[in-house]
């Protein structure tokens, strides 16, 4: 009896316009990344960003230029008494959008690269309540997904047939 595996649906679908890989493409090198992760936590000036997360120099000026070219970092001028202006990046509302995808990548992180004492951060409900933070998968419907074997990927609006 001969057994024939079928063609998983997806290989009838073009990958031209996947907005998974438009995503990686702006966020997918390291030091971006890193540069989101020292601007979530504080760090907004070029010089601090730099020796903080250890970002060759002009690694960090592509990166930032690039941020603020998608538009998910602002300039912000400053200036210190008696110095020229220099400027501070801060997160646009399409940057904040990114804390829980940077959150659910430390969360994985934690689970399976942390040295043994522990992960170096957590992630807390600012204020009173000061709980752990954590990412969850939900359908429209209310349903927790704790499986990623429960999601299924189905064709949107914006498919293309794949003609390769």
């Amino acid at each position: 009896m001969s057994s024939v595996a079928s063609s998983p649906p997806a290989l009838a679908w073009s990958v031209e316009n996947c907005t998974l890989g438009r995503t990686m493409a702006i966020l997918g090198e390291r030091w971006t990344v890193v540069v989101l992760r020292e601007v979530f936590l504080g760090v907004r000036r070029f010089d601090d960003i730099r020796r903080h997360a250890g970002i060759p120099r002009q690694v960090l000026s592509n990166r930032l230029a690039a941020l603020v070219d998608h538009e998910i970092l602002n300039r912000v001028p400053y200036q210190a008494d008696g110095a020229r202006t220099r400027h501070e990046y801060r997160l646009t509302a399409k940057g904040l959008e990114l804390q829980p995808v940077l959150l659910a990548i430390s969360a994985w992180g934690d689970r399976h690269l942390a040295d043994p004492g522990g992960p170096p951060t957590t992630f807390v409900h600012r204020g009173d309540c000061e709980q752990p933070v954590h990412v969850e998968v939900h359908c429209a419907a209310g349903h927790r997904i704790d499986d990623p074997r429960q999601v299924a990927t189905r064709p949107g609006p914006g498919v293309r047939p794949f003609e390769g």
